[in-house]
């Protein structure tokens, strides 16, 4: 009589005719194993061939084992891997560049894109910028700060390479010093490859200490040009903490219904250095003029304001900007964001602007002063959720053409022409003395208003290009041209002629 255990196995064979060998425990647990991801393997064959033929048969089976085979949405993202990288540009790199940015948020966003593509043209190596920390602002935020500096290296990866600090050999600790220069102004192509790239076969390391408006607007080949659009709109992404909070604000904001976003320029840096002192007191117009003299580096000191004014090179002031808004077709139901820092002479200079517009918000409205703390005394990290909401807007509108206003204009157009309302401030300033001296009644000068900006909201044009005179031409960054259409019909989609606009600001919003 045989007697089997079930953790036993019979073996035969001519020389053992019954041999009986017990199974180790280990053995019994790989082979239940084996055959549970068998079954179940079958099982999640079945059921997928089955429906394919029959989607209906199964359903109320497939609903009970869907979580375990589509694990719910959130648990899929846990588990996503992140998107697999570009592949990196092999080049044997000339040297190192490294770049110190100068001016606000804006102005060092466009040379950011500028160093990127002179890094690309010449074969370098970049380091991750310096952000000014000296300037008006005082603002001691890093790149890491403001960007997500691990996006802008791994995004451009198959263009330029990037690192986050030069090698220790080239540290001041061991003695070396980089060769520092400022490259010159709107330079050409043919500028960084016959003058500067020939510096780093002799210094390995160049460092631009001022980088603003430093490549030219026009006259670089087509896939730098695209480069430069590539950094901006792809490459420089927000840190998540900046763009959470930014992207909180326009969510506050699109639930009350559509809005304006109006970048009252009217700050104590800008009148200071503008020399634009129209409405101020006394009193405010010496306090600007002593700010402009405690800075060395600013070369105008004495300056006329009402001359600059009738030019047109002074801010809207609130005042202004109120009877722009208003002859424009705006209505106290509109609702407006101002982007912009604190406005000299606070709360009495947005009294009558308040006043047309009870519906006037700021991120300091908006949020809890909590949220916002950990921006405190940091203007560019404030400065890019103002840009987070400019570009969201339904109509932006600028009341002075700086790098903000130039910048987001552009990116607007990138995002498919969304409204920009560019006020013509020398013939606003005509209008509005003639209207405030009695001479042009209301209607003849809300009509005035409306038909010299017809042409100027945002509508597709070619860049304006004025050889020899770069600074009164169309800046790159605000009609980034080639990157805003492709093929043949890019003349037609630029042509000015081509879209022209008939009702009010007011009623497009």
């Amino acid at each position: 009589m045989e007697v089997r255990s079930e953790n036993s196995i019979q073996v035969r064979s001519d020389k053992f005719p019954s041999t009986v060998i017990p199974r180790t425990r280990l053995q019994v647990w790989f082979f239940r194993v084996c055959s549970s991801i068998l079954l179940w393997t079958c099982l999640v064959h079945i059921v997928a061939v089955a429906e394919l033929w029959h989607p209906r048969l199964l359903t109320g089976f497939t609903s009970r084992i869907s979580w375990i085979t589509r694990p719910p949405l959130r648990l899929q993202h846990s588990l996503h891997s992140p998107p697999p990288l570009v592949p990196s540009r092999y080049y044997r790199s000339n040297g190192f560049l490294k770049v110190s940015c100068n001016g606000g948020l804006n102005q060092m966003r466009a040379a950011i894109c500028d160093m990127v593509t002179v890094a690309r043209l010449l074969n370098l190596t970049l380091v991750v910028p310096e952000l000014d920390k000296k300037s008006f602002w005082a603002d001691p935020s890093d790149f890491e700060d403001i960007f997500d500096v691990r996006h802008f290296i791994d995004s451009l990866r198959d263009e330029v390479r990037i690192v986050r600090r030069l090698p220790k050999r080239f540290s001041s600790k061991y003695g070396f010093e980089a060769f520092q220069m400022p490259p010159v102004s709107w330079s050409s192509e043919k500028y960084y490859l016959e003058q500067i790239l020939p510096l780093f076969s002799k210094h390995k390391v160049v460092h631009f200490n001022r980088t603003d408006t430093r490549l030219a607007n026009n006259g670089i080949p087509l896939a730098l040009q695209k480069l430069r659009c590539r950094v901006n709109f792809q490459g420089l992404k927000f840190t998540p903490q900046i763009e959470t909070l930014g992207h909180k604000l326009v969510r506050i904001l699109q639930e009350k219904g559509p809005f304006v976003a109006l970048h009252l320029r009217y700050e104590m840096d800008m009148l200071a250095f503008s020399g634009c002192t129209h409405g101020c007191t006394v009193e405010e117009a010496e306090e600007l003029k002593r700010l402009r003299y405690a800075y060395p580096w600013w070369r105008e000191k004495e300056i006329v304001s009402e001359e600059r004014r009738q030019q047109g090179l002074c801010p809207l002031t609130p005042e202004e900007a109120t009877l722009v808004l208003q002859a424009l077709g705006f209505t106290k139901e509109t609702q407006i964001y101002i982007a912009s820092g604190e406005i000299y002479g606070s709360e009495r200079r947005l009294a009558p602007l308040r006043a047309a517009f009870p519906r006037i918000v700021k991120k300091e409205t908006l949020l809890d002063p909590a949220e916002l703390q950990q921006f405190q005394n940091h203007s560019s990290q404030m400065a890019a959720l103002d840009f987070m909401v400019t570009l969201a807007s339904n109509t932006f509108i600028p009341t002075y053409d700086g790098n903000m206003a130039k910048v987001v204009e552009g990116h607007r157009r990138y995002l498919g022409f969304k409204k920009n309302i560019l006020p013509d401030r020398k013939k606003l300033v005509e209008l509005l003395d003639l209207h405030q001296n009695g001479t042009l009644p209301w209607n003849d000068f809300a009509l005035a208003v409306r038909q010299a900006h017809e042409k100027r909201m945002g509508q597709p044009f070619h860049r304006r290009i004025i050889p020899d005179k770069p600074k009164e031409e169309d800046y790159f960054y605000a009609n980034p041209q080639e990157c805003l259409c492709e093929g043949t019909g890019c003349e037609d989609v630029l042509d000015p002629g081509k879209s022209k606009v008939t009702m009010t600001a007011g009623e497009q919003l």
